[in-house]
């Protein structure tokens, strides 16, 4: 029987970047392969016999193309429970906010030649959100 786990599990720069530091030369499969980890992690504890598909929210900043990811992970998956799982992945929009008056706001990765408040035209903005890999379900049998 198919079951859903929540697991809302975010994929930290920190997690992947000792792996590329040990020679692996593309980013792509140390964040791919910590996604497998924790996906395996979770499927360990709650007694899963395989993973169908994994939810992943991936920001709108990042560089990693669906297909690649999906071929990255076939890759790192191979002769594990997740072997053959689907990477359902959704963009998160980039989020920034205006040190002046606090407003956030989503921003065209487009039109980021020069970001100004839409609220107040400040042009102090920091970022919110929009880099980040977050591992939010796993079907599984």
């Amino acid at each position: 029987m198919l079951r859903e786990f929540k697991l809302d599990a975010v994929v930290t720069p920190e997690s992947w970047r000792h792996a590329s530091e040990k020679g692996s030369f593309m980013h792509e499969l140390p964040v791919i392969k910590s996604v497998l980890d924790i996906c395996l992690k979770h499927a360990k504890t709650n007694g899963v016999h395989k993973i169908v598909s994994i939810e992943l929210k991936v920001g709108e900043l990042s560089d990693l193309e669906p297909e690649w990811m999906q071929n990255y992970f076939n890759f790192v998956s191979k002769d594990t429970i997740a072997e053959g799982a689907t990477l359902k992945i959704e963009r998160t929009p980039l989020i920034m906010r205006c040190e002046e008056c606090s407003d956030s706001f989503p921003v065209n990765i487009k039109e980021m030649k020069e970001i100004e408040c839409p609220q107040c035209k400040g042009k102090k903005v920091t970022y919110v959100s929009g880099r980040e890999y977050r591992v939010e379900n796993m079907e599984v049998l």
